[in-house]
């Protein structure tokens, strides 16, 4: 470290989900190698499954600080974190995470950051950095689209047409208290909404979207005006895919070496969502008789005591029909990995945001199945249909998914002639993120250094190679 040149410190503070804290991690590193340091704030079993992920050079800029939440009988502490989580003890971790004001805020005059990066689900967080002087701003890790559609329907300027009519939302997503007992997942009450609104309000001058201006420079522009404040892109950030290690990575990357360019797709729903038993028989049944190539990534609820065998989650028989075409995997993959694969033809996937940024960073085009109970990964589908880089499977009425339009949807993108749009857009935008993978972080650092600037601070401009 330079003495000479005060390193600006910045305390980021990501929501306890995987894909949240992974998106803020990718963020922390860019940081770092232009010159800055950072404190990482979570639970200390998140922290114990990033701190591999951190190289020997980045480890000298970057200071882990553990979150502790209160001790509840129903939370113990491997449950501080979204991953495994049981989804009726997901209000239960919001409480604990809100309880926890008072040690937050001991970690912010213990280590007194020049600046606060936080999270969606903490609005009390920005209102406490204020209370000590320390500038806050929102990192918001999913996409520009989806508060812009929020934001406009909540202010509803007045004789203003919503400007763009491809986004709307199906009745099937819309949570209903019927749809519960299903899903496990309770409808959004108003309160949690106008904490999310307070999040974007709270945020200083700027804040921080995961995404990049080719594909939703527009959207961007909309949500700047709506919020009367500077929404900055940071980029894709995905995690390079050398420093993915998964323990079938081996048994799975020779086995899609001897599939075809082009001809296989890989078929996961993230890691925090569960197909219901309908839903995974409609997609086996699609798959089958799409005559493509899978790998299907499935995965059960963490704990569960009624986790079915593989073969009896699957149709009777599949495995032995399906053969050498599909590959089943329990549990986790390499996910960078098999889609940087040439095999790969589609990603056919739930719309994750992470997920999504993936698919494109490697350019491969997406036939896009959002999940029920989710309102941002319908909005995530239609974007990603719009610019013309995937093909949403429409669900029925009733939100069932329909294993005819699967086939059709699958066929159309991996191996149709009227599928090459497509996958020539989708091989442009991942070109697109090559070329302009840096100049996303450097806009970054100038939106910080505006903010530092008013109070007397200035990031050093030489950047660290690392």
């Amino acid at each position: 470290m330079d003495t000479k040149q005060k390193r600006i410190r910045v305390l980021m503070f990501p929501w306890l989900a995987h894909s949240h804290i992974s998106s803020f991690l990718e963020l922390a590193k860019k940081l770092m190698n232009q010159n800055l340091y950072v404190y990482f704030c979570s639970t200390a079993t998140n922290l114990d499954s990033i701190k591999p992920k951190i190289s020997p050079n980045h480890s000298l800029s970057i200071q882990f600080i553990e979150f502790k939440l209160p001790l509840l009988p129903e939370l113990p502490s491997y449950y501080h974190t979204t991953k495994g989580l049981p989804t009726h003890l997901l209000s239960t971790l919001f409480k604990a995470v809100e309880m926890s004001g008072d040690g937050f805020a001991t970690i912010l005059k213990t280590h007194n950051p020049d600046l606060l990066i936080y999270d969606l689900h903490q609005p009390w967080a920005p209102t406490l950095a204020s209370s000590l002087n320390i500038p806050a701003i929102l990192f918001y890790t999913a996409s520009a689209a989806g508060p812009f559609f929020a934001f406009h329907a909540w202010k509803k300027p007045k004789g203003e047409e919503f400007p763009s009519p491809e986004f709307y939302i199906n009745d099937c997503f819309m949570p209903t208290n019927s749809s519960r007992n299903e899903f496990g997942r309770t409808p959004p009450d108003s309160s949690n909404t106008e904490k999310i609104f307070q999040s974007f309000r709270h945020s200083l001058d700027i804040i921080l979207v995961k995404s990049f201006s080719d594909l939703e420079g527009k959207y961007m522009d909309y949500l700047s005006i709506l919020l009367n404040k500077k929404v900055v892109p940071t980029g894709p950030l995905v995690r390079d895919a050398i420093e993915e290690h998964h323990e079938n990575e081996k048994e799975i990357l020779e086995w899609l070496t001897k599939k075809r360019k082009a001809s296989t797709v890989l078929v996961s729903f993230g890691s925090e969502y569960y197909l219901s038993n309908k839903e995974r028989e409609a997609i086996a049944e699609g798959l089958e008789l799409s005559e493509v190539n899978f790998i299907w990534v499935l995965r059960f609820p963490v704990g569960d005591k009624d986790k079915p065998k593989l073969e009896e989650a699957l149709p009777e028989g599949y495995l032995e029909r399906i053969g050498e075409r599909g590959l089943m995997v329990e549990g986790w993959a390499p996910q960078a990995k098999i889609l940087q694969h040439s095999s790969i033809g589609g990603f056919v996937s739930h719309c994750g945001w992470s997920s999504v940024m993936e698919s494109l960073k490697f350019g491969v085009p997406i036939i896009a199945m959002p999940v029920l109970m989710h309102i941002d990964q319908p909005l995530n589908a239609r974007l990603v249909q719009d610019v013309g880089v995937g093909v949403e499977v429409k669900r029925g009425k009733d939100g069932s998914l329909e294993r005819e339009e699967i086939v059709k949807v699958i066929k159309q993108v991996v191996g149709e002639k009227d599928g090459e749009n497509i996958r020539n857009k989708a091989r442009e935008m991942s070109n697109y993120i090559k070329i302009k993978r840096d100049e996303e972080v450097d806009e970054v650092v100038q939106e910080i250094n505006k903010i530092l600037h008013k109070g007397g601070l200035k990031i050093h401009d030489k950047k660290v190679n690392i």
